[in-house]
């Protein structure tokens, strides 16, 4: 037994400077190891929840043993391991390694919801460029298109939920910044997309009353009114009809619906 300690713990330090020693101009130092002592010993540190290590051990399966049952196995728990470590990269990079060489694996459904979460712990606050999130959205749509009836799609729907509601906060704050400098028809465009495309989020009843604002501002007076008589129809005890209705009012107008407005397609009434 001490023997074994002793294998184990030279072999965790070995995969530590494995790891911590690598770089452009040096080469891995290279130690043929048993594929069961290496696996073990990833699945050992994932219990102790050294995940860096576990990372280390399921890395070096699959180099040194690539053809082997247990290769198949360790990348997908090497992607795990990543995933753990905030190495999301990595951890995406396992899982489509594993997706690539084995896609009809009984384990493709937890490979593509690992891409997907690496993705979505990503997501910046909405002043920051949004590509993570755009990576979030198609990944998660692609879990709930290939497996619909799983736990992964479930929650791939609620995240996806929130992935979409982070989107159209964006295009807010960009709205919100035009009008602050009277762009209002660049306002107009970005306030039109929440209502096109993230018309389901919660910022759907504010992107009608700032489109009621930034008509009114541009004279276009036909859709202002049928910007506030949708938000009106959709949302008539919201704050947002309120103020659209007291805009209106204060120009002797009133909300109207009108026929070949494109506000009309998405809300016919």
């Amino acid at each position: 037994m001490a023997a074994n300690w002793l294998k184990t713990s030279i072999l965790g330090v070995a995969l530590i400077s494995v790891a911590a020693c690598s770089s452009k101009d040096e080469e891995d130092v290279y130690v043929a190891r048993d594929v069961e002592v290496l696996y073990n010993l990833g699945q050992d540190n994932l219990k102790k929840k050294r995940f860096r290590l576990a990372a280390a051990a399921f890395d070096e399966v699959e180099r040194q043993h690539p053809y082997s049952v247990w290769a198949r196995r360790a990348q997908l728990m090497a992607a795990y391991a990543h995933y753990q470590t905030n190495n999301y990269d990595d951890a995406v990079l396992a899982a489509e390694r594993f997706l690539q060489l084995h896609p009809g694996n009984r384990s493709a459904p937890y490979a593509y919801y690992l891409i997907a979460l690496s993705h979505y712990e990503q997501i910046s606050d909405v002043g920051r460029d949004q590509a993570q999130t755009l990576k979030a959205q198609a990944s998660l749509t692609e879990v709930i298109r290939r497996f619909p009836d799983t736990e992964y799609a479930r929650d791939a729907r609620l995240k996806l939920d929130l992935t979409l509601d982070h989107l159209a906060g964006k295009d807010m704050k960009v709205g919100r910044f035009y009008m602050k400098r009277q762009e209002y028809l660049a306002a107009t465009m970005r306030f039109r997309n929440v209502i096109q495309n993230y018309q389901t989020t919660s910022h759907t009843p504010e992107a009608l009353h700032r489109l009621v604002e930034s008509y009114l501002a541009l004279g276009v007076y036909d859709e202002a009114k049928m910007a506030a008589a949708v938000l009106g129809h959709n949302y008539p005890g919201s704050k947002w009809y309120r103020y659209s209705y007291a805009l209106l009012s204060g120009k002797d107008m009133r909300p109207e619906g009108k026929s070949g407005s494109w506000l009309g397609k998405l809300w016919p009434f």
